[in-house]
């Protein structure tokens, strides 16, 4: 990697009213690569997933057993993942894993899997679209899987999508997620990730809505946000959320991935940009840039195109 000297690193300033370390849970290797129309070796994924932790991160979602049908990209889960054993022995990573269902949940926990998502929506025409159920019936359909999950010792995550706006339903009202996500975590979730899908939340969208949560009981340590950054708004609505006391952040390397049954979900929040931010901010993440650039631009070469991340664009740009 080259740089123009005294710009790899950004000047750290910290501000008042921030966490000391954030989480980030990296999404690159599921939700980054889930979207892809040329599918990606396993042996490729689980390089990536390896740099990935070299480079520091801590929280590397590895992959789907979701049917091959839907997700093609991902239909290699039972090959790849016996191929990330010897990650543990980089430092303390945790490899979760997106079951849709109770079957999904079988594949994971005959692989060893220890922590797995599932995931949601805020709304209606989403949860029809994605899951083939109602919001009800999605609930009713995680119930088992988030029970059995909890009684053999595995760690759940839910996800929630559309929470800030749905390009079917337009703006999503605050009461209407709220209700959606206190079920999730009733279920016996550990952990909430609030999905801006679209991209379109702004700022004072994230504050409200995470107030609102705590009020309902839900507290905001067991809230991470997830951000697309459709309108550039990614890093100003994750630093809002941090305001309000969030310390888990999810973010793709690279800047990958949208969603595939929601076509205006451009890509997810860039993990340089993220880190560039906090590294200046001084909050701990323990994350190599250097190294996490350098594995974005040799993915992006797999990938035949170049990095989204304006981060990765700046720090390997070639004098």
């Amino acid at each position: 990697m080259t740089g123009t000297p005294g710009t790899a690193l950004p000047m750290t300033v910290p501000a008042s009213g921030l966490p000391a370390r954030v989480r980030i849970h990296e999404v690159g290797a599921r939700d980054g690569l889930q979207n892809e129309s040329t599918v990606v070796p396993t042996e490729v994924k689980a390089q990536f997933i390896r740099r990935l932790a070299e480079a520091g991160l801590g929280t590397i979602e590895a992959t789907s057993f979701v049917h091959p049908k839907w997700v093609p990209q991902l239909a290699d889960a039972e090959r790849l993942f016996p191929l990330l054993g010897d990650i543990a022995d980089i430092g303390d990573v945790e490899l979760p894993v997106l079951v849709p269902n109770e079957r999904g949940l079988d594949r994971a926990l005959a692989l060893g899997v220890r922590r797995i998502a599932v995931f949601g929506s805020a709304t209606e025409t989403f949860a029809a679209r994605n899951l083939n159920r109602t919001v009800d019936e999605s609930l009713a359909m995680f119930e088992p899987v988030v029970a059995r999950a909890r009684a053999d010792g595995v760690a759940v995550r839910g996800y929630l999508s559309m929470c800030f706006g749905d390009p079917w339903e337009g703006a999503v009202p605050l009461g209407q997620v709220v209700r959606v996500a206190k079920a999730l975590m009733d279920l016996g979730c550990d952990e909430l990730s609030l999905g801006d899908t679209i991209g379109v939340a702004t700022p004072g969208q994230v504050a409200a809505l995470l107030a609102a949560l705590a009020e309902a009981g839900v507290p905001t340590a067991a809230v991470g946000v997830h951000f697309h950054d459709t309108y550039g708004q990614a890093l100003s609505n994750t630093l809002a959320a941090l305001q309000q006391g969030v310390t888990t952040v999810d973010a793709s390397a690279g800047g990958l991935g949208g969603c595939p049954y929601a076509r205006s979900a451009t890509g997810n929040l860039a993990t340089e940009d993220l880190v560039w931010m906090l590294d200046g901010l001084g909050i701990e993440t323990g994350v190599d840039l250097g190294a996490l650039t350098a594995t974005s631009v040799w993915m992006a070469e797999q990938l035949g195109r170049p990095s989204p991340s304006r981060t990765v664009r700046a720090l390997s740009h070639k004098e």
